[in-house]
């Protein structure tokens, strides 16, 4: 998270005294006190809390501070300032104050909202080691988290401890459930834990939220009659469908390349139904219309939002504005800037954002430095990603030096240099066969604080085989390790193509070889499990749940929902639940390709643009 220009990443003492950190980080990665040990992930340190704990809490009940911070902490979630409940939280430890179950439970909302989902372990650790006891509120939470996260198998068996620690599963854990099923692309299995509640007596019944999340479920499976299916159920149970329903079977629509059936939707729901449209609803049938390209009927509709009573918001504009960049059509862009001006819509960094790539795309330099001096003479608060857009369009236009000046002009404005503005710099180096300064780049991007990443070392990889410096390409491959940076099945392709460039197959083949030989290894052994699975165990473990076998599991669902009026399940969905979760670590097994396919799957990838067949400069998008 950032706050005052400081990256800040909570940490742990689980072994000492349990008391929660926030180490400082530089935007730059750089350590302001302490070593971070890289993703923004949770992880135990050695910190004190300032001040030792205040007498309430120290008498294991809640003090008024812990309950007010708790609430400041809610409150920013709710503002989508979520990385400043990490320091709300801190402050809360390093003032002497033990966090209650609530605060816990705000903790990995926050977290889960901003998919920081590595950091579940530490909390469930610091939950266990306080002696604090899981209520509805918090599994729900955590059931949410992990399904937000694509680990049903997790979700179903948290799911199961809830009726092992006497939680009764309200329809909130339902929703999550079928919400979970959804995001994972199985909505049959939405369908079966709908049907559960909805088949049985009992107090938990679905809402409209959990046919809206249902409906959703089908929708994004592209399953529009599974989904009109449960509108007609839902309007039989006397639920009748609202602005959410319409909204999301409409986006199923424009997804299809359907939008006039979209709109005809927004007619239906506004005459018939009797509900009243919103910006998203019309956002969603402009953008449908704008990657259909029929953008003459986009502009017609943002002119009929104000005949329905609703103001086009900037959102609107930025999507309808993307719709004629992407046409190229510059005088409908000045149109739809100046509708902006009548409507009253000031600009924001997406919409200058949008310009700017359109022009670096098209290698308007100029264009888009006018685009980017109004954003500063507007106020806009730049980010990377600006810096980003513009490298990558004098790295287009073989400018390598102008690109690398932009890292120099962030600086003084307080924004710094991340991972995507360095590697483009560094490719733009690659792309004019200058290597001495794409490494020099590298440098400073390691001296910076800034972890390069797998397409960083690729885009180096690619470099030397260009200048047919293979042996060069290998030692890049070798210094991946020391940055904590795993090659992929593409990276060894690079260096064994970069091999072939010169003639050497025997040292294609060695590369490709000794990395075959490796995975078998691996794929031999046990797996360890990391420090994740251990803590996710030991919380199953404190809260009476077994690794069981499937059919075990089975029955267990089953007795769990039993305490909720729902007592029967499909047991092969059970079955399919508790070997869908991936483990926190898992060793990867690669499948050697033909080393043709991985330069041009690289060239797709990596956006590498030719001068002619045999000259390629590489682009990454930023």
């Amino acid at each position: 998270m950032v706050e005052n220009g400081v990256q800040l990443t909570l940490t742990s003492t689980v072994k000492n005294n349990g008391k929660p950190r926030i180490i400082g980080e530089g935007l730059n990665g750089s350590p302001l006190k302490e070593k971070h040990e890289g993703n923004g992930a949770l992880r135990p340190s050695n910190g004190q809390a300032k001040q030792p704990l205040c007498t309430t809490c120290a008498k294991g009940h809640t003090c008024q501070t812990v309950i007010a911070r708790t609430r400041q902490m809610r409150a920013m979630i709710d503002a989508r300032k979520s990385y400043q409940a990490h320091s709300a939280f801190q402050h809360i430890v390093d003032d002497g104050h033990r966090p209650s179950l609530v605060t816990y439970t705000t903790l990995l909302i926050a977290l889960t909202s901003q998919r920081m989902f590595d950091s579940i372990p530490w909390l469930l650790a610091q939950v266990e080691d306080a002696g604090l006891r899981p209520d509805s509120i918090f599994f729900n939470a955590l059931i949410n988290a992990l399904a937000e996260a694509g680990r049903m198998g997790e979700a179903t068996r948290t799911f199961l401890r809830m009726g092992h620690s006497g939680c009764r599963p309200t329809v909130s854990t339902f929703n999550t459930m079928i919400k979970g099923y959804g995001i994972a692309g199985r909505p049959e299995e939405s369908q079966r834990v709908f049907d559960m509640m909805a088949g049985e007596a009992g107090s938990v019944r679905p809402n409209l939220t959990t046919y809206n999340i249902l409906v959703k479920a089908w929708c994004d499976a592209g399953r529009l009659e599974e989904a009109w299916l449960v509108v007609a159920g839902m309007r039989a149970a006397g639920v009748e469908p609202d602005v959410v329903t319409y909204n999301t079977l409409a986006s199923a629509y424009a997804r299809n390349f359907e939008t006039w059936k979209a709109e005809g939707l927004i007619v239906e729901m506004a005459q018939q139904a009797g509900l009243r449209t919103s910006e998203r609803t019309w956002g969603i049938i402009i953008g449908g219309y704008c990657r259909e390209g029929r953008l003459e009927e986009a502009f017609r509709c943002v002119r009929q939002m104000k005949d329905a009573g609703v103001l086009p918001n900037v959102i609107v504009f930025n999507t309808l504005l993307k719709g004629f960049l992407d046409a190229n059509d510059m005088a409908a862009v000045d149109d739809v800037l100046g509708l902006m001006e009548q409507f009253g819509i000031k600009p924001d960094i997406v919409t200058y954002s949008q310009q700017l790539n359109a022009f670096s795309s098209l290698g308007h330099m100029a264009k888009c430095m006018k685009v980017f001096d109004k954003m500063i003479e507007e106020g806009i608060e730049l980010d990377p990603q600006v810096y980003s857009i513009l490298a990558k369009g004098y790295v287009r236009a073989q400018q390598p030096e102008k690109a690398e000046q932009l890292l120099r002009r962030m600086g003084p404005l307080g924004v710094r240099p991340n991972v995507v503005t360095f590697t483009t710099v560094i490719s733009g180096w690659c792309s004019v066969a200058d290597m001495d300064n794409a490494m020099r780049v590298y440098g400073a991007m390691r001296d910076a604080g800034v972890r390069p990443n797998l397409r960083t070392f690729e885009t180096l990889i690619w470099g030397y085989s260009e200048q047919r410096q293979p042996w060069k390409a290998e030692e890049i491959l070798q210094m991946m390790p020391d940055a904590g940076v795993k090659p992929k099945q593409s990276t060894y392709c690079l260096v064994a193509d970069a091999w072939k460039a010169v003639g050497l197959v025997e040292n294609a083949n060695r590369v490709l070889g000794s990395t075959s030989s490796n995975l078998r290894h691996k794929n031999d052994e046990e797996p360890d499990r990391s420090d994740g699975d251990a803590k996710l165990q030991r919380f199953a473990r404190t809260n009476n749940a077994q690794a069981m076998s499937d059919p075990s599991r089975s029955v267990q669902l089953t007795s769990a929902l039993a305490s909720t009026g729902v007592s029967s399940i499909s047991l092969q969905a059970v079955r399919d639940t508790s070997s869908s979760s991936p483990p926190l670590r898992r060793s990867c097994r690669l499948r050697l390709r033909s080393s043709w396919f991985c330069r041009k799957q690289l060239q797709m990838q990596c956006g590498l643009y030719g001068q002619s067949f045999t000259s390629f400069k590489m682009v990454f998008p930023g």
